[in-house]
């Protein structure tokens, strides 16, 4: 036997309505088990699934009450006790378990079992049996033996006990012998067997014989096809069928049989179409949820993607925002400082002019020397003529005379010269007056670009500052947007796992349900009332049932 250990002595309490239900296949190995099943034991579902059902055996159970339990149901007969199992954790809660057998052609395919919270007084019972059995199996000394279940002395009071379990047959033919027995009493106490007392006798027989043979036929054996029958339903099977005779003293009670299976299929029937319709609805808003729960959170991530960007663009445009600004800045320093070059310009232009004007003053001035200087030669000669007319008193004035007209020369040539000089001065001065006008004029034209260049910088400053204001304003509605979006993925994803919890709970109620079977065999038709025939193609897989 599986040795499941440790184990404490804490005992596990769980509510009184809850039905612990679960599902084996001929070896014993768990196929479907209930939420409730699997709370209790504390193992996940995933744990139990596709595991030998011993893994809940508790330790301290005797061996005696399996051997029982897989005798009665091997034979295809059901079984009920108090167990006590074990938990995960090494606790142990006590159940009253009833195992059925599910049939197949007359022998057992699977077992289900149906488990409920027993009373305290039940669970002191079964403590006292195993005690027992125990004790019985260290001495090697039994008392009693268990058969369903149930507990069977040994030894004298066996037979008492048999009769009392015994069938309504053998009560009936024990009841039928003692009448006999009775009416041949008078023969037996001072009677003489003489005469009638042998015919008596054998017609007793007879028709004591007769009535035990009627009884057998037309009722007992109804009743044993009754209790076939209740197994069948029992076991979950409603394909069966019952024959029936409205003419028997019972005749009213395979009727009464044959209508709960119908009424049993319908109802089952409805159920399941109407669970098959719910699972085919649960896996397409399973499906749905999932596909919209990718599509939630690719668009989540989109956003997340765009509210990035958006705040990279408005970063950008608060740069370009405050370069513009600096430009701006920029740009009116540059106004001004053009502003004063075309001052000073057209002062220099103004001064180019003043001494244009100067020079030609100094030409005047010039032709005033040179005039002079032609006067001072012509005075220079004149007394030169006059010293030569003098004779030798005038030779000494000729020779200054000479020296002045030397001097005069030399005073026109450099009034000559100086004259060249300023006029090519004047011409350049002219022409760098001219430039300068020129240059104004451009100084001019650059202030005017530069300040339309302004006006415009400015302009642009204003735009990015407003786009900025509207790209802070389109990410704060992104970042919004992004927050309902994730709050919508997260109920999207609760709608996912709800829908799965739907399509779980509904492969778990096809289970369920799935272990009645609905398919008819051959049947027996009814004399009355008509059998309704209830069929379930779709359903194609059986559900296996449980051991305890």
């Amino acid at each position: 036997m599986r040795d499941n250990h440790p184990v404490t002595r804490r005992e596990y309490e769980y509510s009184d309505s809850e039905m612990l239900v679960s599902t084996t296949d001929r070896q014993g190995v768990i196929t479907h088990c209930n939420p409730s099943f699997v709370r209790v034991s504390g193992y996940d579902e995933t744990e139990l699934l596709g595991q030998p059902h011993n893994l809940l055996r508790h330790p301290d159970m005797p061996a005696e009450v399996f051997k029982d339990m897989w005798s009665t149901i091997g034979h295809g007969r059901p079984w009920s006790g108090v167990v006590m199992n074990r938990r995960k954790n090494g606790d142990h809660y006590w159940v009253a378990a009833s195992v059925t057998p599910i049939l197949e052609n007359g022998k057992p395919k699977a077992y289900m079992s149906v488990r409920t919270k027993p009373t305290r007084a039940q669970i002191d019972a079964a403590t006292r049996l195993h005690a027992k059995l125990d004790v019985a199996q260290v001495s090697g000394r039994h008392s009693f033996k268990l058969e369903g279940g149930q507990a069977f002395p040994l030894g004298w009071r066996a037979p008492l006990v048999r009769f009392w379990h015994a069938g309504v047959t053998a009560r009936l033919s024990l009841g039928v012998a003692l009448m006999v027995l009775i009416a041949m009493l008078p023969h037996l106490f001072g009677a003489s067997w003489a005469g009638d007392a042998w015919p008596q006798l054998g017609f007793l027989l007879v028709g004591g014989f007769v009535e035990l043979r009627w009884f057998d036929k037309r009722i007992n054996s109804l009743l044993v096809e009754a209790q076939r029958f209740a197994t069948e339903l029992a076991a979950c099977n409603l394909t069966t069928s019952i024959p029936d005779d409205p003419y028997t003293p019972l005749g009213a009670l395979p009727v009464r049989l044959r209508q709960i299976q119908i009424n049993l299929r319908a109802v089952v029937g409805d159920v399941r179409d109407q669970i098959e319709s719910f699972s085919m609805a649960a896996d397409e808003i399973n499906r749905g949820s999932y596909d919209l729960s990718a599509r939630t959170e690719s668009q989540a991530s989109s956003l997340q993607q765009t509210s990035a960007t958006l705040d990279h663009l408005a970063g950008t445009v608060g740069q370009s925002a405050e370069t513009a600004q600096q430009v701006w800045g920029n740009s009116q320093r540059s106004t001004q400082v053009a502003q004063r070059g075309e001052q000073a310009i057209a002062q220099a232009a103004q001064t180019m002019h003043e001494i244009s004007a100067s020079s030609k003053k100094m030409g005047e001035i010039i032709g005033t020397i040179e005039g002079i200087a032609f006067q001072t030669s012509i005075l220079a000669l004149n007394a030169a003529v006059e010293a030569a007319r003098a004779g030798e008193q005038g030779r000494g004035f000729a020779v200054v005379a000479a020296e002045v007209r030397a001097l005069a020369q030399r005073s026109g040539t450099a009034a000559t010269e100086i004259r060249h000089l300023i006029g090519a001065s004047t011409a350049r001065t002219m022409d760098g007056a001219r430039q300068m006008d020129g240059a104004a004029q451009t100084v001019r034209d650059v202030v005017t670009e530069v300040s339309q260049m302004s006006v415009l910088v400015k302009e642009i400053t204003d735009a990015s500052q407003q786009q900025a204001l509207g790209i802070a304003q389109i990410n704060e509605a992104v970042a919004q947007i992004d927050t309902m979006t994730q709050q919508n993925a997260a109920l999207v994803e609760e709608s996912a796992a709800a829908a799965q919890t739907l399509r779980d709970g509904t492969v778990k109620v096809r289970q369920a349900v799935g272990i009645f079977e609905l398919v008819p065999a051959r049947t027996i038709a009814p004399v009355h009332p008509p059998q309704l025939a209830f069929t379930n193609e779709t359903h194609k897989n059986r559900v296996r049932a449980i051991g305890v």
